[in-house]
């Protein structure tokens, strides 16, 4: 059985070729790369040289196969993803601007993407596990996913099975006030947080990233790892606060890297790294991630990794 375990949407994402192009104007799309943020971290674990599961679901069409072939291709385990015979694998459309920005447009209401209920969670698959993952993008996926994800990290309680939590905020998913409420309950089982600045200062309602991070690790957590994509990432303990560098790389497509540095995270905490090596190890991850355009397309390989960092 796998290691370490995710369960969410899986999806292609469909982008814009150029910069500043709007998604109501007519011009070049490029793709489908396989995409969903469960997706992205499974297959970046699997690349980092540990026994990675998804539990999510897919159409039966050449989207999903397009993202089922990737995933099985770099050893995710995919025994636990649904095939609909009458949904459509979701999808994504997306553009980017030169300030950094980006918009989405999902279509994932009525497609496989939410397919996934809490009774196809079973408690067998987890002998084994030493860690899950949830997103907060698959909270919002509708109350079959919800509950599904919720059965998932009550299976991790029960069995002491370490859990990891990214808000990954996704307003195009649903209303703010409700996905507060929606992805409370995880912080209450997290070990492991990894919210971008903006999402930390949204779900504690405190602007000093200082004090929303002790927020969070008066509740329990143990590891609040802060994104802050170009300046690198903050880690926070009850101990230390680290603040750790970005490397220096060409971004091409920034989607995915998010996920990516998750991944890195929870690897690195399964291998009992330092603090300070998991910060430049999460970071250089999640930084090869932006490298190339497509979600997956540029999650590295342990080896080059451990190059980037002096392993």
């Amino acid at each position: 059985m796998p290691e370490i375990i995710t369960i969410g949407e899986i999806l292609v994402e469909i982008m814009r070729e150029e910069v500043d192009v709007p998604l109501n104007k007519t011009s070049t799309f490029v793709g489908p790369y396989p995409s969903g943020a469960p997706a992205i971290f499974a297959d970046a674990v699997a690349r980092l040289n540990h026994s990675s599961g998804i539990i999510g679901g897919i159409g039966r069409d050449e989207f999903g196969e397009r993202v089922l072939n990737r995933l099985e291709k770099d050893g995710v385990d995919t025994s636990r993803v649904l095939e609909s015979e009458d949904l459509s694998t979701g999808v994504a459309f997306v553009t980017y601007f030169s300030d950094g920005s980006r918009k989405f447009i999902y279509h994932m209401d009525n497609s496989a993407a939410g397919i996934v209920d809490a009774h196809d969670v079973d408690r067998d698959y987890f002998e084994g596990a030493n860690a899950v993952h949830i997103n907060g993008s698959s909270l919002m996926m509708g109350k079959k996913m919800r509950e599904a994800c919720y059965r998932v990290v009550k299976i991790a309680d029960d069995e002491n099975i370490r859990v990891s939590f990214d808000p990954n905020i996704r307003p195009e998913l649903g209303d703010l006030k409700r996905t507060r409420e929606i992805v409370s309950p995880l912080f209450e089982s997290a070990e492991l947080v990894t919210p971008s600045i903006e999402e930390i200062r949204w779900v504690t309602g405190d602007e000093n990233e200082e004090e929303a991070a002790e927020n969070l690790l008066e509740d329990g957590i143990q590891i609040v790892a802060i994104k802050k994509g170009g300046e690198g990432c903050a880690i926070y303990t009850k101990e230390k606060i680290l603040k750790v560098p970005s490397f220096d790389v060409k971004e091409v497509d920034p989607t995915g890297a998010g996920d990516a540095f998750s991944a890195a995270m929870i690897v690195g905490m399964t291998e009992g790294m330092s603090l300070e090596k998991l910060g430049r190890f999460a970071n250089a991850v999640g930084g090869m991630a932006v490298t190339k355009r497509g979600p997956m397309e540029g999650l590295a390989r342990r080896k080059k990794i451990e190059g980037m960092i002096g392993a």
